[in-house]
């Protein structure tokens, strides 16, 4: 069995339709929409596509109509995108958001799998790096073998004792440095972190289309060319 894993989406469906792996199950981890020009066209592939995905703190942001709770650097672009996201998703694309599980614990093959967006006590908001202690606690809270979680954007594994936490990194507004879309696969019970090029520019096409703000659109496009902010 081939399961691709991936997160943070964020309205990037030029990213998204560029995906280069096969696979037998696809799994998300939260966020679909916010930050990219194609909320609608994500929702739409991820419930046709994703056999399981969980609710992230921006796909709670539209189905609830709420504050996503970014930090302030990111606070001016998640708002913006956040009432265009809402302006253009209908009332079954924003119920598919807000329906969607905290938390799934799946098992395939031998191993037991806790997905969330961002960390087990906090699964929407919880922020925690690949080095913090935190993820000893948060592994020892659930019965699996493996968390699988998002939100933070930068891809890892890290191995605690016989159990690992495994972190996509983001497929549709990475920060890594580098503008590649990021993704895992599980299969044949090892994990492996890929990355791929996708048109970028189609992104920031649709992105300067839309007439953000000056300094919001600024910003987004520096994080899909850069990796960074």
């Amino acid at each position: 069995m081939k399961i691709v894993i991936i997160t943070d989406l964020h309205g990037n469906y030029e990213a998204l339709r560029c995906l280069p792996e096969a696979y037998d199950e696809l799994w998300v981890l939260g966020d679909l929409v916010n930050y990219g020009p194609d909320p609608a066209a994500i929702v739409d592939f991820v419930k046709a596509k994703s056999v399981v995905t969980v609710r992230g703190n921006h796909d709670h942001s539209i189905g609830y109509e709420v504050d996503p709770r970014c930090g302030a650097r990111y606070q001016n672009m998640a708002e913006t995108t956040r009432q265009y996201t809402a302006s253009v998703l209908n009332k079954s694309q924003k119920e598919f958001l807000r329906k969607l599980p905290l938390h799934v614990e799946l098992q395939r093959q031998d191993k037991r799998f806790y997905l969330c967006h961002a960390k087990p006590s906090d699964p929407l908001y919880g922020y925690c790096p690949e080095d913090s202690d935190d993820w000893i606690r948060e592994v020892d809270s659930v019965p699996a073998d493996v968390l699988l979680v998002g939100h933070a954007h930068t891809p890892f594994i890290r191995r605690i004792g016989d159990r690992v936490v495994v972190n996509p990194g983001s497929l549709g507004q990475p920060k890594t440095g580098k503008p590649d879309a990021c993704y895992a696969v599980w299969q044949d019970g090892t994990f492996e972190l890929k990355s791929f090029s996708y048109p970028v520019d189609e992104t920031v096409g649709k992105l300067q289309a839309l007439s953000f703000p000056q300094d919001v659109e600024k910003d987004l496009i520096t994080v899909l060319r850069t990796g960074s902010v």
